[in-house]
């Protein structure tokens, strides 16, 4: 993917951070946003993973790697890295950045799984003003060269929680909205090349998770770097255009593509059988 352009937002940590070092590791040329700095920034947040360790874990990987300080909190950020896109060339753009996490303990009391009339407003925020918005924001600014370019590919990171009930009513709709949103884009974009889908991960070993791995069955997760190999496979794959407007499940493309994760291991799918059971 040497001659590949992505962009991949929230990429500090987690399942973005992972998604910009796949990619890397096959040679694109990768644009990230992140609002934590440095190290030290992340251990005064409580909270591993920023850009600077990004870059040093990136510098042994043959892509380049290029670096958008920005909080998607603040339009103006977004736009700056919006303005960006516009001048250059954008391939693959993954709408990553989702705040909706932080938080979920508030005064010793873990608000997450509160009744949808009992969730702090902040929260909505955080999901739908700040995550959807900046998705939108800088799908909008990707779309023009994407379409001048006949070929592109924007992914949406969502999760099955826009289909089943999973702990909280505001965590669903954000994620059934980026569906949606993936699924409009599609149509819009079809008669121009471009494509647009929902990738829901599987239980990825984010820092967060590895922090509280006893509460978790790893037997069959994903690094972080699964995902971002997969979305590999979805920009080689000639029939990427069938796909479009499509919910798509990482561990099934990775099974279609024959992709394993990084320790050798292929994730078996979830699927909505299992979450209709639970």
């Amino acid at each position: 993917m040497k001659d590949v352009v992505a962009l991949v937002t929230g990429a500090s940590r987690g399942v973005g951070r992972g998604i910009a070092l796949a990619l890397l590791a096959e040679g694109a040329t990768v644009h990230v946003t992140g609002r934590t700095r440095s190290e030290a920034d992340a251990d005064s947040g409580k909270r591993a993973g920023s850009l600077e360790g990004l870059a040093l874990e990136a510098a042994t990987l043959p892509g380049r790697l290029i670096i958008h300080h920005c909080d998607h909190s603040n339009d103006t950020e977004t736009e700056r890295v919006a303005e960006e896109i516009r001048t250059g060339r954008l391939d693959i753009l993954v709408n990553n950045a989702w705040p909706g996490y932080e938080n979920m303990v508030e005064d010793g009391d873990f608000t997450w799984p509160r009744a949808f009339w009992e969730q702090p407003l902040w929260r909505w925020d955080a999901m739908m003003g700040t995550a959807l918005r900046a998705a939108f924001l800088l799908s909008r600014a990707a779309a023009p060269v994407m379409i001048q370019a006949q070929r592109g590919l924007i992914v949406n990171i969502s999760f099955w929680a826009a289909q089943f009930y999973d702990g909280n009513a505001i965590y669903g709709m954000a994620k059934a909205a980026a569906d949606k949103m993936a699924a409009d884009f599609a149509h819009d974009l079809r008669p121009h090349h471009v494509a647009a889908v929902a990738l829901y991960p599987g239980l990825v070993r984010t820092e967060a998770v590895m922090q509280n791995a006893e509460y978790f069955d790893l037997s069959n997760s994903e690094s972080p770097q699964f995902i971002g190999h997969v979305i590999g496979g979805l920009w080689r794959d000639p029939a990427l255009m069938s796909k479009s407007g499509k919910v798509l499940v990482a561990a099934e493309l990775g099974q279609e593509y024959d992709i394993a994760d990084v320790n050798g291991y292929k994730p078996v799918p979830l699927t909505a059988a299992d979450f209709a059971k639970s």
